[in-house]
């Protein structure tokens, strides 16, 4: 099995809600929501670079496709990370997110490691980081 993702299913609570943050606040590029014909079907996709999707699908519809019975939300389960080239960038990327109407958790400052960074949630509670690292290339790779 090779190690690669395709896609990417955020569990959401309001859909209309989520692609609103996501397309309206964010600014990317989704054809909206398909699927509605079908019960549990309705779902929002977003191409992300690299020829990843994200999903936006109601956290009900997961758990019923699924057959997992839906549990809390937690934001500590995971964490996404939206990597940029600059610090500049990082604090550009987080007030694009506040103004959407993420929740700042955590101000972009200079990290431990060498970078900076800082966390978002969405409106669904899921935790996003953003942050430079002069160590990762634009690739995606480490520089070594």
């Amino acid at each position: 099995m090779k190690a690669r993702i395709t896609l990417i299913t955020l569990g959401v609570d309001d859909l209309d809600r989520a692609l609103r943050f996501y397309r309206d606040g964010l600014g990317w590029a989704t054809p909206g929501i398909v699927g509605q014909e079908f019960e549990h079907g309705a779902v929002a996709f977003i191409d992300l670079d690299g020829g990843l999707r994200l999903a936006l699908w109601p956290r009900a519809s997961i758990a019923h496709d699924s057959g997992v019975p839906r549990g809390p939300a937690s934001a500590t389960e995971m964490m996404l990370a939206h990597n940029v080239e600059s610090p500049a960038e990082v604090d550009a990327a987080m007030a694009t997110a506040a103004a959407a109407g993420a929740r700042i958790v955590k101000p972009a400052h200079t990290a431990f490691w060498g970078g900076y960074t800082g966390c978002f949630q969405d409106p669904d509670g899921h935790l996003w980081e953003v942050a430079f690292n002069p160590q990762w290339t634009e690739a995606g790779g480490w520089q070594s």
